[in-house]
């Protein structure tokens, strides 16, 4: 699979997931534009390592909750790059780890709508803009999770299934709002060794083991490999669908 000569735009892209997308984006040859929120020096160093493998790399600063700083992206993308080809919403409220962990569940309510809801569906309506300003192609790839679709109990779980449920349900319906020029997927992954998965209990993370059909955590980089072949024109007839990136857990 190859990005060669495409401008790609991957927000919270500093660590986890994100990180691992930039990297695998770039080493398919495209350049990167990624996006931190707090964690500018993960960021600079993402960067340096995509620049040292001779990609063109921007760094901002975005909080996708707020439209201003998405409108920002936006500009930035597109004097930065030129255009934008590829446009990978993967930046998310951590409601697990850190101080946010420790808040209310109403808080946390209100973090991951404004964050993975309102934040995904902006970027996403300022993507498509770009893209059909600059002439037909583009593709969109938005983040859910895999267990949006069978539900799983718990204060986090159920907090997240209404984020990320709902993300699933707004791209399907986007991905034929933008269709044909456009091309919209999501991407849901399962446990994946972020720093909740690294953190997590020995015997939850022994459970998941024994869960999973494929007998192990995921990795980001399982993840980005997916985002790179959504990304690529191998994947130039897929629309609308949901890429399960979980070892076969659900």
């Amino acid at each position: 699979m190859t990005l060669k000569g495409k401008r790609v735009v991957v927000t919270g892209g500093s660590s986890g997931i994100g990180r691992a997308i930039a990297k695998r984006c770039a080493a398919a040859g495209a350049d990167v534009l990624l996006t931190y929120r707090s964690n500018r020096a993960g960021a600079e160093e993402v960067a340096r390592e995509l620049a040292a493998s001779g990609r063109r790399v921007l760094v901002q600063r975005s909080d996708v909750s707020r439209e201003e700083d998405i409108t920002a992206l936006a500009r930035q993308a597109r004097e930065g790059l030129g255009r934008v080809d590829v446009w990978i919403n993967n930046a998310g409220a951590d409601i697990l780890t850190g101080d946010a962990g420790k808040l209310s569940p109403r808080d946390k309510l209100e973090l991951v709508l404004a964050v993975d809801v309102r934040g995904t569906v902006l970027a996403s309506w300022e993507a498509a803009r770009l893209m059909r300003e600059q002439g037909p192609g583009g593709v969109i790839i938005n983040m859910s999770w895999d267990h949006v679709t069978r539900g799983m109990a718990g204060e986090n779980p159920v907090l997240y299934s209404v984020a990320k449920g709902a993300v699933m349900s707004f791209s399907k319906s986007f991905a034929r709002e933008v269709a044909p020029d456009i091309r919209v997927n999501i991407l849901a992954p399962g446990f994946i060794e972020t720093a909740f998965g690294r953190e997590a209990d020995p015997r939850f993370r022994d459970e998941v083991v024994a869960l999973t059909p494929l007998k192990r955590w995921g990795t980001p980089d399982d993840v980005a490999a997916a985002a790179v072949f959504l990304a690529s024109d191998d994947a130039r007839f897929i629309c609308g669908q949901t890429i399960m990136v979980n070892g076969g857990v659900v």
